[in-house]
This record gives C-alpha cells, structure tokens and sequence, in this order.
C-alpha cells in the first residue's frame, strides 16, 4: 500500500502536559513511523509516515492531544515518504 509523510506542527498548549506521550502512543497503536519533537517556540512538531487512513487518524488525534492539553490549531501537509524511520520516536533536545 502507498505510503505518505505528514509534517506537522501543533500551538497551544501543548508541551508540559503528556502531549508527547500520548502522541506515541497513538503512533504505535497506528503502526507509522516518524517522531515528535518540542520546538523551543512552544509548539510541537510531528513528522509520521504510513498508510494514508492511519496518518488521517493520527491527525485527528493531534488536535486532542493528551487530557491535559490545550490545542489552538495543528498546521500540516502531506508529502512524499523517505522510508528513513524505522519506529515513532519522541525527541529531545541534545546539550553542548
């Protein structure tokens, strides 16, 4: 089945609240591959790839969120895959 890539960035309240947590969770069960990342701005990037249905279903999570989350508005676009993922990860930043 065609794969797709779909980038992601979530504002709101959405970093200190389990967001990324949750958003694992959801990826897993899904089965796509990718990962979230807190962006020093406050919002929180997500890059997944996999079959088109489950991406949607991911997207719709995005805008809930973990229970404690406050999410304003996901901005996203679907592109071509790379294959580069082999699971759903959550990033951190790294330190000097």
């Amino acid at each position: 089945m065609t794969k797709q890539r779909l980038h992601a960035i979530v504002h709101g309240r959405v970093q200190g609240v389990s967001y990324r947590f949750f958003t694992k969770q959801m990826a897993d069960t899904l089965d796509v591959t990718g990962y979230i990342y807190n962006q020093p701005d406050g919002t929180v990037e997500v890059v997944a790839e996999g079959v088109p249905q489950e991406l949607e279903r991911l997207l719709t999570f995005l805008y809930e969120g973990s229970p404690a989350a406050q999410v304003e508005r996901v901005d996203f676009e679907y592109t071509q895959p790379t294959g580069e993922y082999l699971a759903f990860t959550i990033r951190f930043i790294l330190l000097d």
